[in-house]
């Protein structure tokens, strides 16, 4: 990939990426109604969104390993799509809270297979001088899935409630998992257009691949990994407990769809503009901004009396600053490492990123078991500002 001009590739990857987000965007908030529907509470709510992560902890850094040695990505691609549509498909016929929370854990994993070997192609293709913008479209691409998928919510749960939320939900959850499917196609396509890599001299021995533990001694990665932990386990708090919120206030779930698709679009508009951010500011600089400014912005939404349009405009700015860290967190990792670790540092970044969905979910279920809704928003907004200040601390690393 030289020069500006991107690769033939790119366009397939991110419509793919567009349609598996919009069916997770979709089936998470409605696993949060289904829980409700299953006479859950907020501790139940956190305990199923946490269960999304916790398989991938285990697999993330065996497949990391994996993809940094295959010549090719696009069965794991493929694999994962099916996975995803499996896990949702299931959620549509579980009528036990622990069965939700076993096939949102098979979901978790195919979501995991996909972004990570997703994110190896463009590791392994897009070359340094467009790392960023890759990165950029293609967590642009993510926040489009994850516009549709609230407005999704909000057209098949319309205002049902109570009983009907189990009938409705089990729709949702059938819609999701076609739209997953409609991935596959692109994929093929993809493949098409890829390079691979080529084969080893026959007797070459394989370039050794870093451990985790040398992978954090580089310089920036540490840090980017817990920023990008705060980040991500605030967007899933977001589409968890968004819709709690709603439930206390007597907001429907259509307009709550519409408060998360404000937020997603305004983190599609701040990844668009990514370029032109960098040349104000540096990458530790503009993740240190994600993390403070929307823990600041966040820390508004559940505030009582807040109207629904001040809700809106608290998510809408918050949204757009969410959305500058991720991307910034994937470039600033795979230039800190050897070019044969990129995708292992990514995985180690999922990771870390999978410790926060089951360690910041899990203990905001117990905070708003005993401090109500707010408490557990206001707790990843505090792990937020926490990030922002490592991210500060911590000086550049190398070119």
């Amino acid at each position: 990939m030289n020069g500006s001009r991107l690769p033939r590739w790119l366009a397939p990857l991110l419509v793919c990426a567009m349609l598996t987000q919009a069916a997770l965007h979709l089936a998470r908030p409605v696993v949060t109604y289904r829980v409700i529907g299953l006479g859950g509470d907020a501790l139940a709510v956190g305990l199923v969104t946490a269960a999304f992560a916790v398989l991938p902890l285990v697999a993330a850094m065996p497949l990391g390993r994996l993809t940094d040695r295959l010549r090719g990505l696009s069965s794991v691609l493929a694999i994962g799509l099916v996975l995803s549509a499996g896990g949702t498909a299931l959620m549509a016929t579980t009528d036990s809270l622990p069965g939700l929370a076993a096939t949102s854990a098979v979901l978790g994993v195919g979501q995991l297979v996909f972004m990570l070997s997703a994110q190896g192609v463009i590791a392994r293709w897009a070359g340094n001088g467009l790392l960023d913008r890759g990165f950029g479209l293609f967590t642009a691409a993510v926040a489009v899935g994850q516009l549709v998928g609230p407005l999704l919510v909000g057209a098949l749960l319309g205002d049902v409630s109570g009983a009907t939320l189990i009938e409705a939900s089990a729709v949702a959850f059938r819609v999701a998992a076609g739209i997953v499917l409609l991935g596959l196609p692109a994929i093929g396509l993809m493949a098409a257009r890829v390079p691979r890599m080529p084969r080893r001299p026959q007797g070459q021995e394989r370039s050794p691949i870093e451990s985790s533990a040398t992978l954090m001694r580089h310089r920036g990665v540490g840090a980017g990994m817990y920023a990008s932990l705060a980040l991500l386990s605030a967007v899933d708090i977001l589409a968890a407990y968004l819709p709690l919120i709603g439930e206390e206030r007597g907001i429907s779930p259509m307009a709550v769809g519409v408060l998360l698709a404000v937020r997603s679009a305004a983190t599609i508009s701040s990844r668009l503009l990514l370029g032109r951010m960098l040349r104000w500011r540096t990458r530790e600089q503009l993740i240190a901004l994600s993390a403070g400014g929307s823990a600041v912005a966040l820390a508004a939404v559940p505030i009582s009396g807040l109207s629904t349009l001040g809700m809106g405009a608290a998510l809408a700015v918050g949204g757009f600053l969410l959305g500058v860290g991720q991307p910034l967190t994937m470039s600033l990792l795979t230039r800190a490492v050897p070019d044969n670790a990129r995708s292992s540092v990514l995985a180690l970044r999922m990771v870390a990123n999978r410790i926060g969905q089951v360690g910041v979910p899990g203990a905001a279920g117990v905070v708003a078991a005993s401090a109500g809704v707010a408490g557990a928003w206001w707790l990843s907004c505090g792990v937020l500002a926490t990030a922002a200040l490592v991210s500060l601390r911590t000086p550049s690393p190398p070119g």
